[in-house]
């Protein structure tokens, strides 16, 4: 084997391990959305006004370049934690060049996530639990250890590094492929043609403008 087939087997592993050691560190693998998903979850962003959409585990680019085309008047971000899929729909951004899109190579539960008007997600139902809690939003005079507190009876291990900024975290509407938002009732939701039946919620916030 030649030292470029070595370093393309080394280049390969690494990736791969990358790819392994992120689905340990957070309970899922970075899986796509399939066409119809992604589809039916372009179609709910429509009447959603005109501020930023945050599409959290961004993955491999499917949803968040598509979202970032279809509004380019739009600020779109997505974060993904996984090495391989976020080189990957950089690349595609680069190539495309989708100026309105940002992406960053963070968890997204460690960020602030207050500028977000739309939240896409396709998560699974301990993930849905945290995100919960993350965007919990005090009611009036309440402080962030209060809200953090409230967050505990959605999620028994609420987060305690969360900051002020994220306590503020109150997008207009949530958009979740799959898996049900807790305690929260859809607003929309498109069950797509497959054998599962698979559902995609819309879920308009109380904060949001009627």
């Amino acid at each position: 084997m030649s030292v470029f087939e070595m370093s393309i087997l080394l280049i390969a592993t690494f990736l791969a391990m990358t790819i392994v050691w992120t689905t340990l560190r957070v309970g899922i693998s970075p899986m796509p959305s399939s066409a119809k998903a992604y589809r039916a979850m372009l179609t709910l962003t429509e009447d959603t006004g005109d501020g930023a959409i945050y599409d959290l585990g961004s993955g491999w680019g499917t949803l968040v370049i598509r979202m970032a085309i279809k509004y380019p008047k739009r600020k779109i971000i997505g974060y993904e934690i996984s090495l391989l899929p976020y080189l990957v729909s950089v690349l595609i951004k680069f190539i495309l060049r989708v100026d309105n899109l940002t992406l960053y190579r963070q968890d997204f539960m460690k960020v602030d996530l207050s500028g977000a008007s739309v939240l896409l997600c396709y998560l699974y139902p301990d993930g849905m639990s945290k995100l919960a809690s993350l965007i919990h939003v005090p009611a009036k005079n309440e402080s962030c250890s209060s809200s953090v507190s409230a967050a505990s009876q959605l999620d028994p291990k609420p987060l305690s590094h969360m900051s002020d900024a994220q306590c503020g975290c109150h997008p207009d509407f949530i958009i979740s492929n799959n898996f049900a938002f807790p305690s929260l009732k859809a607003e929309q939701d498109i069950r797509l043609d497959d054998i599962y039946s698979s559902p995609i919620y819309r879920y308009k916030l109380k904060s949001s403008v009627s």
